[in-house]
C-alpha cells in the first residue's frame, strides 16, 4: 500500500511549508472531502480539510486549516492510517506562522511539527518522534509551498492552456525546485455530472527528487468556474496510480 500511503501523506504533509498567499487557499468555512482510491479499489480512503478563524493568546485573529486522512473498508483491515494535521496563518499578510502534523499506521508513527521566523528568514523544523532529525531550515528564494499547497494554490493563479509557475516546493525537511504547468482543458466525469476542467502537471526542475526521481507523475484536475475546485488528484507511479476525488464541498462562511 506504499502508493496509498503517499496521496495519504501528500495532504497530511502540506501543513509543513510557505506559502505568501496561503490565505487565498481555503476561507473560513470552507471544507472539501475527499474519496481515494487506489487502483481497482475505489473507496480506499478519505481526506477532509477545513478552515477556521481563531484568535491567539494576545487576541490577533489567525486562520487555521485542518486535515485528516484515513484509510477504510476493506483496505484499512489490510493497512491501517490516521492522520492528521493544522497550520495557522496570519491572514493580514498571509504568511505561514506554525504546523503541526502527526500519522498513525500499524508499524509506523509520525509527528513533526514547523514554526516560521521571517526575520531571520528561516523555519524551525522538529521531529517529535526522532528528534536527531530536527533542523533549522533556510527558506528559500521565491514563494515556497508543499506540493499539495501548490496544486490548490492554483485556483488563485489562472493559469491559461501552455502557461507554467515555479514554486519551492517542501517535502518533509527539503525544498526543491518544481514548475506547475497548465496542460490543456478537459471534460471530466464527477458525481454532480460533466465537468469542465484544468489540467495541471506539476514537474521537477533539474535533478528528481522524491517520488519523481521513481518516475512519478502527479496530476490535477481543477473545475473551469469562479470556484476553481481541485476535482481529482492523482498520483502515478510503476506499480499504479492512486487517486483522490471531491465528493463534498462546503463554501465559506463568509467571502
Amino acid at each position: 500500500m506504499n502508493l496509498l500511503r503517499i496521496l495519504l501523506l501528500s495532504f497530511l504533509l502540506w501543513p509543513l511549508a510557505r506559502a505568501e498567499q496561503a490565505v487565498a487557499l481555503l476561507r473560513p468555512g470552507e471544507s472539501l472531502t475527499y474519496r481515494v482510491g487506489w487502483g481497482m479499489l475505489g473507496n480506499a480512503g478519505e481526506m477532509k480539510i477545513g478552515a477556521e478563524t481563531e484568535e491567539s493568546e494576545d487576541g490577533v485573529e489567525r486562520l487555521r486549516v485542518t486535515t485528516t486522512s484515513k484509510t477504510r473498508g476493506f483496505v484499512r483491515a489490510l493497512y491501517s492510517f490516521d492522520g492528521s494535521a493544522s497550520m495557522v496563518f496570519d491572514p493580514r499578510d498571509g504568511r505561514f506562522l506554525e504546523a503541526f502534523a502527526a500519522t498513525r499506521s500499524k508499524k509506523e508513527q509520525t509527528q513533526a511539527s514547523i514554526v516560521f521566523d521571517y526575520q531571520k528568514n528561516e523555519a524551525a523544523y522538529v521531529d517529535h518522534l526522532q528528534p536527531s532529525r530536527s533542523a533549522t531550515l533556510p527558506l528559500p528564494e521565491g514563494q515556497s509551498m508543499d506540493l499539495i499547497t501548490a496544486l490548490i494554490q492554483t485556483r488563485v493563479w489562472g493559469l491559461e492552456p501552455g502557461q507554467s509557475r515555479d514554486v519551492q516546493v517542501l517535502f518533509d525537511d527539503e525544498f526543491y525546485p518544481l514548475r506547475i504547468t497548465a496542460e490543456h482543458e478537459e471534460t471530466i466525469s464527477t458525481s454532480q455530472g460533466k465537468r469542465q476542467t484544468m489540467l495541471l502537471i506539476p514537474r521537477m526542475i533539474g535533478e528528481p527528487k522524491g517520488m519523481f526521481r521513481r518516475g512519478g507523475e502527479v496530476r490535477v484536475w481543477v473545475s473551469a468556474d469562479e470556484d476553481r475546485l481541485p476535482l481529482r488528484f492523482e498520483v502515478k507511479l510503476k506499480v499504479g496510480t492512486a487517486f483522490a476525488v471531491l465528493t463534498d464541498y462546503h463554501p465559506p462562511t463568509r467571502l
